[in-house]
């Protein structure tokens, strides 16, 4: 059952507000409006793409983050970093300026632990729940509504907030408290960086070493080597193609959150940080929008 009275009252439709229509959020958004059946106003930085959603989904849009959380019960947010995040929650129009006590802000943003942790002391101030829910599985998995999404916060608010995440995920748990979420899609980009490295490799010597890599993949993803990466960016990797996914400019700014967060606990990621390099590499190369599957394209140009 979905609520929207924050006492747990069952009703099926809450108000809500979705700040930052990107390519995950506008299809995050529409799963809302569409699943959900919520009252849904958003709010993006470019007008053009909140009115054509409006006009695909209906609802409404709003000139500010603040004006679109007014009155909400729960607030989205989806956007770029950490300073973007900050402007749209906690700045001069930001969301927190008008959300009501007792509403709940949901991020969905890839950012820092310390920035979530930072956003959850001031809203708790205004005594507004917060959840940091950053997810995985890329455009395709908002697109299909099955994202996984990775939480941070106090139980009591995540099960409030959990019904409406729901309606874009197949996969939702809380990790712990605030900041735990971003910490654990932390560890999502640091495995995601190595199976892509080691997947890339395995082509370029398979293609240098005249196997079909067809017939071999299909072979050994049936083994230990098999992942999602080999399932699903195998084939397009093969024919140089890299239009797919997740951009590398986007992973570089993961990868440079990861890194930072380690220097902070002590955290040894020798690999992580080459893989690093390498996609600086692709960058260089002229992949900055490539999908993160590219580092092929590293090898084969050397």
């Amino acid at each position: 059952m979905r609520t929207s009275e924050l006492d747990g009252k069952e009703t099926g439709m809450a108000k809500v507000a979705f700040i930052g229509l990107g390519v995950m959020g506008y299809p995050m958004a529409g799963h809302l409006k569409a699943k959900g059946g919520h009252d849904l106003t958003v709010y993006n930085r470019t007008l053009t793409k909140a009115e054509g959603w409006v006009a695909q989904h209906g609802g409404n849009h709003a000139p500010t983050p603040a004006e679109a959380a007014r009155d909400a019960d729960f607030v989205f947010t989806c956007v770029g970093n950490d300073d973007d995040l900050r402007q749209v929650t906690t700045g001069k129009d930001g969301v927190l300026a008008t959300m009501k006590p007792g509403a709940i802000l949901i991020d969905n943003t890839t950012a820092s632990a310390e920035v979530a942790r930072e956003i959850a002391e001031i809203a708790g101030a205004k005594s507004i729940g917060f959840i940091d829910a950053p997810v995985s599985g890329g455009q395709a998995g908002a697109e299909n509504g099955v994202l996984t999404v990775m939480c941070g916060g106090a139980a009591e608010t995540f099960e409030k907030a959990r019904p409406v995440i729901d309606c874009y995920a197949r996969m939702v748990g809380l990790m712990g408290p605030v900041g735990a979420g971003q910490l654990t899609k932390m560890v999502n980009q640091i495995c995601i960086a190595g199976l892509v490295q080691g997947l890339a490799e395995g082509i370029h010597f398979g293609k240098k070493a005249g196997l079909d890599i067809e017939k071999v993949v299909d072979v050994i993803s049936k083994g230990a080597a098999g992942s999602w990466q080999m399932e699903n960016r195998h084939k397009t990797m093969n024919r140089g193609e890299y239009e797919f996914g997740f951009a590398v400019d986007w992973m570089r700014k993961d990868l440079d959150i990861v890194l930072s967060e380690a220097r902070r606990n002590g955290a040894t990621l020798p690999v992580t940080a080459l893989v690093d390099q390498f996609y600086g590499e692709v960058q260089k190369l002229g992949g900055q929008r490539w999908d993160t599957s590219s580092l092929l394209a590293r090898l084969q140009a050397k």
